[in-house]
């Protein structure tokens, strides 16, 4: 038996944009709560500290209460951020249906700045195809918006 025939379709989101800011800086947005809240949305618990759950609330939707639940995964500090980002409702289909997923920032120098690269892995096709294609054009708009506020916010 074919051990692929057993493992579901997973997506991954893949966003890539270079900053003319030092990594420091940009860490310093991915990382501080009350800057996360101005480019995506406001953290509840949020620490930069491996292990640690904090939640964003979005729109709720049929049973599911809007609620995302996410642990650090990962932190290195000026170069990795990763956290399990999960949310949605078995019962649900289309826009939130149950999701099991990771977040990864990763920071590297590049001429003139950082490359920031979010990818936003594991979304089972079809059950997560709604929050794939809705959250591909989103984290798009969140990568804008970070850009906006770490330019905003240099000391």
């Amino acid at each position: 038996m074919n051990d692929s025939a057993l493992k579901p379709d997973t997506q991954a989101i893949v966003v890539d944009e270079i900053f003319p800011h030092a990594p420091e800086i940009i860490w310093k947005a991915l990382t501080s709560g009350d800057l996360i809240a101005r480019w995506m949305m406001a953290p509840a618990d949020f620490a930069a500290v491996e292990g640690q759950h904090f939640t964003f609330r979005t729109t709720p939707a049929g049973a599911w209460d809007g609620v995302i639940h996410c642990r650090v995964l990962d932190v290195k500090p000026n170069e990795r951020l990763a956290y399990a980002w999960q949310g949605g409702d078995e019962s649900n289909a289309g826009y939130g249906s149950r999701l099991d997923t990771v977040v990864t920032w990763t920071l590297e120098g590049a001429k003139g700045g950082t490359r920031v690269r979010l990818v936003h892995a594991g979304f089972v096709m079809p059950r997560n195809e709604t929050a794939f294609r809705n959250m591909g054009e989103g984290w798009k708009k969140v990568l804008r918006n970070l850009g906006t506020v770490v330019a905003s916010s240099k000391d």
